[in-house]
């Protein structure tokens, strides 16, 4: 944090809000800072090379596309813990896994091509390791926004507000049915957004052989945008980096007239980032998800303690992460 100046930091929280889907999108963003296109392309790289800023990419949604994925729980013996890891990092539709200090001790998220697909992979981890792999599917949406303010210290993320090349939140909005058919230019330009984009004054020319291609190229990340397909494109930061050195994973029991509420309310809070309605599993009886970030656990308490006493919430958990195994 010390080597980031308050333009930097200005800087991050833009290219984070979401790049512009244009030619020269740094271009567009030295208007906003106010600054020229040159300086705005010197610093970029310089918080790619800090470390600070992980990529600039795209974040997908898989359901928009008709993938199946889920969040999955379950618990492993310490002697056992190495061995499954690595496995689990190995899969193909693992995302995300981490330690948390809990009785369900590995949390991991997976993808597959359909709901039978997942099934499977959970039916062989089980089978191979002798351990039951629980999987919590989203029903609802409250928020998804990891987006960290730069200069709050590890205090805040940044708030919700219209992003530029982000999807509008479907805060309170359940699991849409309609699904988006990629054609061949979709899978191209999704295929390369993944890889990362290089920062240089035309980063998306890459994406087609001339200047025709390259505006047809942006008509159709503009269209998967607003289709829901693409979350987010812009800087995945690393937020240890920021100051945001801990975090935890909420959950807690909200009965059925209160669980929009209650997602709504927390996915309000500053420092949460993802918020959900999960499906239960037998012995599990917390259906309302939330990842909370902060500089100091104890803050993160503090703010579940107020929390659970203003709603009057009896039920509840706190995971911390212990390691991140894979992101």
């Amino acid at each position: 944090m010390s080597n980031l100046s308050a333009f930097d930091k200005r800087l991050c929280n833009e290219l984070q809000t979401g790049l512009p889907i244009a030619e020269r999108p740094f271009a567009i963003i030295a208007r906003i800072l106010k600054s020229s296109e040159a300086k705005v392309l010197t610093r970029t790289r310089a918080l790619v090379k800090l470390g600070v800023i992980r990529r600039l990419g795209v974040s997908i949604n898989w359901r928009a596309i008709g993938k199946a994925s889920t969040l999955v729980a379950a618990h492993i013996e310490q002697k056992d813990l190495k061995k499954v890891a690595s496995a689990v990092n190995k899969l193909k539709g693992v995302s995300h896994n981490y330690l948390r200090e809990h009785h369900y001790n590995l949390w991991f998220t997976l993808r597959a091509d359909s709901q039978k697909g997942l099934d499977a992979i959970l039916k062989k981890l089980s089978k191979r390791f002798g351990a039951t792999f629980n999987s919590l599917p989203v029903v609802r949406v409250f928020k998804l926004d990891a987006r960290f303010d730069a200069a709050s210290n590890g205090k805040r993320l940044l708030p919700a507000t219209a992003k530029r090349s982000e999807a509008v939140s479907s805060v309170c909005s359940p699991l849409s049915s309609v699904l988006r058919h990629l054609c061949s230019i979709d899978e191209q330009i999704l295929n390369g957004l993944q890889k990362g984009l290089k920062v240089v004054k035309r980063p998306f020319n890459f994406l087609g052989r001339d200047a025709f291609e390259n505006y047809d190229s942006l008509i159709h990340i503009v269209e998967m945008i607003h289709s829901g397909v693409i979350n987010r494109l812009g800087a995945m930061v690393n937020h240890n980096k920021l100051g945001f050195t801990v975090n935890a994973m909420f959950v807690c029991k909200a009965n059925k007239s209160r669980t929009v509420e209650i997602g709504e309310k927390l996915a309000a809070i500053g420092i949460v980032s993802h918020c959900y309605e999960r499906k239960r599993f037998k012995g599990w009886p917390f259906n309302i998800f939330a990842m909370m970030h902060g500089s100091d656990m104890a803050d993160i308490r503090k703010t579940v303690e107020r929390f659970v006493k203003k709603e009057r919430i009896t039920s509840f958990a706190v995971l911390p992460t212990a390691e991140k195994l894979k992101k």
